[in-house]
Order: C-alpha cells, then structure tokens, then sequence
C-alpha cells in the first residue's frame, strides 16, 4: 500500500472513497478560496484509489508554526498517522488535530452505531512514538442527531414530540410557504439573516466572506457522489424569516447553517422549515438526515446551545456519539505553551462577549 497526493483529475475517484461533505474535494477547493492550505492524500492498493484523506494548514498569527486540522475523516491507519506525522513536520504543525467521523453509540437503539473498538484503537495509538492525545480543545462537536429518512412520513410525524407537531399545523395554519431558493437574493436574504441571528443570539459563526465563497463554490444542483449545497427558505407574506443552506452528500443529507428573523416568531417558520427539510431529503431518496451537532446526554438547560438541541430534538432524530477529538502532537514543548495561549484567548473572548 502506498500514500500519494491527489491530483484534480482525481478528483471523483477520491470524492467516491470518503464519507463526509467535509472531506471532499469541492469542500477543499472552497476552503483553498478562504486562504488556507488543503492538503489531500490518498491510499493506494495496486494503483487502486481505496482511501483518503483531506486536511488543512492553519498558520498562526506572527508565528512561524502551523496548526493542522483533519475533520470527519475515517479512522487513521498506522500509515495514515505516519503520513501526518511526516506532514506535521513539513509543515512545522504545532499538532494535527483529527476528529474521526467513526459513530459509536446512538440513544434511540442504545447500541453500538460503529466499531467500539475503534476507541480502544485510537488510545492505544496515544503512544509516545505517535503522540496521540485527546484534543486541548475539539472543534466540532461530539455529538450530533441523525434522522432516519427511510421511514415514511406518517411514522416520521408519530415519532415528533407533540409540541413540534403543533407547531407545524401553526405555520401552515399561518400559510407559511418553504421552497428552494438558490437565487442571489435569498442568499442576500440569508446573509442579513444570519447577522441577525448571531447577534441576537450571541454566538460565533463565520464571517460574510466564508458564507459567499462556500455558496459561490459548491454546486447548487444533484451531481451522483459529488457535495451539493441547498438554501431553503420560509416565507411569510412575501417576507423570507428564516433562511437554511443544506448539504447533499451520496446517501445523506445535513444541516450545517441556519438562520433565522426576530419578527413573526409566532408563525412557528423554522418548525415548518425543519419538517420540509425532511422531506425534502425523503424527495431525493436520501436515507440519512445529519442535524450537524448536538449537546451530550442529559443536556444543562442552562447551556446556551440548549435552545438549538432541544429544538432538533423535537423531531424524533437518533442521538449518536463520536469517538471524539485527538491532537497528534508534532511538537510536544510548543503544544504545551499553545494549550495555555488557547485557553487564556477563549476566556479573553467570552469576557469581550459578555
């Protein structure tokens, strides 16, 4: 088996062998835009594409060092980690982060989702020779809620909370209408939407700039094995209150933003509009419906993402746990002055929100 990079005439072959919008290459190439390194490689048996993976550099500010991020990835091989590790050094990575798309346990089945072992696997990896350790600070969430959309839609209804059931006969009541908008001035619309909605809500979320190249690059219409991005829209009278963008990915289909207007919050349009994005997937014949994220069990009311958990929650999704996040440390004195820098920066940035 050898590891090689991949070329753009590679670029359907190596999008056939990985899993998660986050790992093709259209995704890549969006990121590429932003200014960030993308870095593709790929495993080959008797010239035969089996698998790959896609990261990328992130250099840090008036530093000489890098951090490298790998998300969604499938679980690293010995040789993958070797491959890191050698581009780490290249790239005079601090660490690579890694946060595997391996599902371990799902709520709903209280079984195994994936390999448990996998786990097992990934500490037993943590040996000096690899420096593997659980991330000083993971990046996506451990957590998510995914939807079976093979179910029909009656049994899909009968497994919602009530209370999202009623909501969504009030916005209908309401006439709320939910299409496909792909048109520049929904995506204006969902722009002013999403400004709105960060500061209402106050959290962080990328800037205008990040949104308009992700909706420049990535196609907007069905391609077989190719990542596709969808804006959804809820109408009120004429008047767009709450705007989504969608991934279609192979069999699956996600939720990554949303936003949403303070008015008309009476006619429920993002209960409607999460219900229409149902069946919207079930239209095209998807099997998965990933929520893209999600608290851990027994979730704080207090938190301030419990509004958006509880939310999805409502409408009868699985509620699956990864393997987490693990950094491999390239560089064990520098990581250890970094962890420091990163939490003292974190604290600075809450203070400034507050």
């Amino acid at each position: 088996m050898t590891t090689q990079a991949i070329t753009s005439e590679e670029k359907k072959d190596f999008d056939a062998v990985v899993q998660h919008p986050l790992q093709t290459y259209g995704w890549g190439e969006f990121r590429e835009k932003t200014g960030v390194k993308v870095i593709r490689r790929g495993l080959f048996e008797n010239n035969k594409l089996i698998s790959g993976f896609q990261l990328t550099i992130h250099k840090i500010p008036k530093m000489p060092w890098t951090i490298g991020y790998l998300p969604k990835g499938e679980e690293p091989t010995k040789e993958v980690l070797e491959e890191l590790k050698k581009i780490g050094e290249e790239e005079k990575s601090i660490f690579i982060q890694l946060e595997p798309n391996i599902p371990v346990i799902s709520s709903d089945s209280k079984k195994s989702l994936g390999d448990l072992s996998a786990i097992s696997r990934l500490r037993e990896n943590s040996l000096k020779k690899v420096n593997l350790v659980p991330a000083a600070h993971p990046l996506f969430t451990k957590y998510t809620f995914v939807l079976d959309l093979t179910k029909s839609e009656e049994e899909l209804l009968k497994n919602m909370h009530p209370k999202a059931r009623y909501n969504n006969k009030v916005a209908q009541k309401h006439n709320v209408e939910i299409i496909e908008d792909n048109s520049d001035h929904a995506f204006e619309e969902y722009l002013r939407l999403t400004k709105e909605t960060t500061t209402r809500q106050k959290f962080y979320a990328h800037t205008e700039k990040y949104h308009r190249l992700q909706w420049q690059t990535l196609p907007h219409k069905l391609t077989k094995d190719q990542l596709s991005s969808h804006l959804l829209v809820a109408k009120y009278n004429g008047e767009i209150l709450t705007a989504w963008i969608l991934f279609v990915f192979k069999d699956q289909l996600y939720y990554p933003y949303g936003a949403s207007a303070s008015v008309h919050r009476e006619v429920m349009a993002s209960n409607l509009m999460m219900w229409e994005a149902i069946r919207f997937g079930k239209k095209l014949g998807l099997k998965r419906f990933d929520m893209w994220g999600a608290l851990g069990p027994n979730a704080d009311i207090k938190d301030p993402w419990y509004g958006f958990h509880s939310f999805k929650q409502r409408y009868g999704p699985a509620h699956v746990e990864f393997v987490g996040s693990y950094d491999l440390v390239i560089n064990p004195i520098l990581y250890e002055g970094y962890k420091f820098a990163d939490k003292l920066r974190w604290f600075m940035l809450k203070l400034k929100k507050l």
